[in-house]
């Protein structure tokens, strides 16, 4: 498994894998410890959750599992989210869905996620999505405090604009490390917009939530879909893939920027997928031929 430096003391697995769903999958904790060991036996070694999957439930789910095998902990890095705020049965007090990336709530879901994953650190932690009413100096601080105390190794950004990150950026002495955004061959917002220009400009590896837009590309009947999949089809053909999927990551993978794709699934064959995709190797040929079946048009 490829290795990405984010940091000089940090790197992560080039394929991570997505917690997001795991309340969904119904698994008890042996069931979660064999499929993060089954990962980890791929290279497999950085886990993305936030505090809000599954309803405030996943971090939980996943720390019960690691505490049936503490020794993981040291072999692995675990992501994690905070700033949105659930309108969920088991937090009345949100009567709104909304941001909050003030001091005092960065810590204390700091405070709540290092309980629900049995661990005294986590590598990295992203804030969310963009606050538009975001204290830039007020949350650097909460990230300072944080650093010194050891309880977060590293920060970063989820979902920001060039803008977005800049500013918060301009507040820290410590760089963050990455935007969590969502690139796929069929969502190309971020690659359009200089998202993924600035990343590559201040030496940011991206991760990639939605790498298979959803699975759109595989069922969705809209015309973009259509185009993609028949190109995609050819594709895993000309380069004897296993599958679509292989060749989406494939695309994603061969972008200088260092997209780490998140796979966000519980089914091991569909993790195993997104390993063997490190060998698909597009030419510049290809990958702009995919980027055309998305765009509908050559490119000018």
């Amino acid at each position: 498994m490829e290795r990405i430096q984010v940091a000089h003391d940090l790197s992560f697995s080039r394929i991570i894998h997505g917690l997001w769903r795991l309340a969904d999958w119904n698994y008890s904790s042996e069931g979660t410890l064999s499929l993060i060991e089954q990962c980890m036996d791929q290279g497999i070694t950085t886990f993305d959750h936030a505090d809000i999957y599954g309803g405030y439930t996943c971090e939980a789910l996943f720390g019960q599992a690691l505490a049936l095998k503490p020794s993981l902990r040291e072999k692995m890095e675990i992501v994690t989210k905070c700033g949105i705020k659930l309108v969920t049965e088991n937090r009345p007090e949100h009567k709104v869905k909304h941001y909050d990336t003030s001091k005092e709530h960065i810590i204390r879901s700091v405070e709540q996620s290092l309980k629900n994953f049995q661990t005294d650190y986590i590598d990295v932690l992203l804030i969310h999505r963009p606050d538009p009413f975001m204290d830039s100096q007020e949350t650097a601080e909460a990230f300072q405090e944080l650093k010194k105390s050891g309880k977060v190794r590293h920060f970063g950004v989820s979902n920001f604009k060039r803008s977005q990150l800049n500013l918060l950026q301009s507040f820290l002495e410590f760089d963050l490390v990455t935007n969590q955004i969502e690139l796929s061959p069929y969502e190309l917002e971020n690659f359009e917009d200089g998202t993924l220009d600035l990343c590559q400009e201040i030496r940011l590896a991206p991760m990639a939530w939605s790498p298979l837009a959803g699975g759109k590309i595989f069922s969705a009947q809209d015309e973009k879909a259509a185009r993609l999949r028949m190109k995609l089809t050819e594709l895993k053909n000309e380069l004897n893939a296993a599958g679509i999927d292989e060749v989406i990551y494939g695309w994603l993978l061969a972008h200088p920027a260092r997209i780490m794709p998140i796979v966000g699934s519980g089914k091991i064959d569909r993790i195993q997928s997104a390993v063997s995709s490190q060998k698909i190797k597009l030419t510049r040929q290809q990958w702009f031929d995919v980027l055309s079946a998305s765009m509908g048009y050559e490119v000018p």
